[in-house]
């Protein structure tokens, strides 16, 4: 076996030091920089540029290059069906003794005034699919041979592979940012949903929000409007993620904005219909937004609802359920649309019940949801507990049916109790 030369030792080590740059956590453009150079200096040519292939426009852009004038590199667009970028792409080493007078230069005279005689294009690939190519330069004419086609190739794999890693990571870094940000964006829309309920004199109530993704589109809300009167409202905005929480809050602020500080009957049908003509005029069509609306009037015991195509709350009164259906369609649908009023008696002991789909719609390993009537069972034997217990024990019921199982919807729960 020969010898290697002190050269041939030389340049081992400088592609060597190339992978380096493969695991190395810096940025494509900075990696594509110093490939460049480090290109030149191990095949002792005068310059190097790398081109990486943009699929979309079909072109290979000039992204780095050493010992070119800025003119050189601007010279203009290098197509994928560019006669020697084809062959390099099928595997050839394209070698142009003389650019000056090959015809499969396109651009001769930018050659002849940057002093370019020699050229060497080969194909950057990584697993099989080409992403650009590196080419060497030299000022005389000079017939690359072999070794420096070898030495050309190992560093164009060196190169694909570091670019490949720069890559990834710098999607990875812009990975995290949009997770942060979609953290800080769930932070703020779960301070647009009350972290504990009110403290009512005859009312024990209780509530929980369990988002599935960091924003969703649930949420609820508890108003109070004099010393006697309290709204309870659970919502759930069609879709996920930002959209459906830009949408959420769009909409609990209108709500807001709404309530009568009186909160008679009149003032309350008059919100419903307000809520959905706000709805109707933001929302695009396929999104709209489903409202169970209640007063709780502590003094007159009783409780006036609306449901907007929501899930229905239920009312449980010695172990019977009776389902609160009275209202209407979902809102941002039909700006005419009629909305019914219903106004039911309580009494001591008796439990209102609200959730949004969530609830009933989570699902174990085999597909199978909990549904309503797992839930309506535990809701009727916890019952006699407090607002408090009810909730977590609902909650508890339903976790050791769907287990570890990854959910897809958003849950909201209220318990409100009467109690003297």
């Amino acid at each position: 076996m020969a010898k290697k030369t002190k050269r041939q030792i030389e340049r081992d080590e400088q592609i060597y030091q190339l992978t380096t740059l493969v695991a190395g956590d810096v940025s494509l453009q900075e990696v594509l920089d110093r490939l460049a150079e480090s290109a030149v200096k191990i095949t002792g040519v005068k310059a190097c540029s790398i081109r990486l292939l943009d699929e979309e426009a079909g072109d290979l852009e000039m992204r780095s290059t050493y010992g070119l004038s800025e003119e050189y590199r601007n010279k203009g667009v290098v197509s994928k069906n560019d006669a020697v970028i084809k062959a390099a792409f099928a595997g050839e080493a394209v070698v142009l003794d003389d650019m000056r007078i090959d015809g499969r230069v396109k651009y001769k005279e930018a050659a002849i005034k940057e002093g370019l005689v020699s050229q060497l294009t080969v194909v950057m690939q990584f697993r099989s699919k080409a992403i650009g190519v590196l080419r060497l330069y030299s000022p005389k004419p000079k017939h690359f041979d072999e070794d420096d086609i070898g030495i050309a190739r190992a560093v164009a794999s060196q190169c694909a592979a570091a670019i490949t890693n720069a890559r990834l990571y710098a999607e990875a870094i812009e990975g995290a940012r949009i997770a942060e940000q979609m953290r800080l964006a769930g932070v703020v829309q779960r301070r647009m949903i009350p972290d504990k309920a009110p403290l009512i004199p005859g009312l024990d109530i209780a509530a929980a929000y369990i988002p599935c993704f960091d924003v969703g589109g649930d949420f609820y809300d508890f108003l109070r409007i004099n010393e006697n009167c309290i709204v309870v409202a659970i919502a759930d905005v069609i879709g996920k993620g930002i959209p459906a929480a830009i949408m959420m809050g769009l909409f609990r602020g209108a709500m807001r904005a709404y309530v009568d500080t009186e909160g008679n009957g009149e003032a309350t049908q008059e919100i419903i219909n307000k809520l959905n003509r706000m709805a109707c005029g933001e929302y695009k069509e396929g999104e709209f937004v489903t409202l169970f609306y209640a007063i709780v009037d502590v003094k007159e015991e009783t409780v006036t609802y609306c449901n907007c195509g929501h899930e229905p709350a239920v009312l449980i009164r010695d172990g019977r359920i009776t389902e609160l259906k009275k209202g209407g369609l979902v809102l941002g649908v039909e700006v005419q649309a009629e909305y019914e009023l219903e106004t039911l008696p309580l009494r001591d002991g008796d439990c209102l019940l609200l959730y949004s789909d969530g609830l009933i719609d989570a699902a174990n390993f085999d597909g199978e949801f909990w549904g309503r009537e797992r839930m309506l069972k535990a809701a009727k034997k916890f019952a006699a507990g407090s607002a408090e217990q009810m909730v977590k024990n609902i909650l508890g019921y339903r976790r050791r049916f769907v287990g570890l199982a990854r959910q897809c919807d958003d849950t909201s729960i209220i318990v409100v109790k009467v109690v003297k």
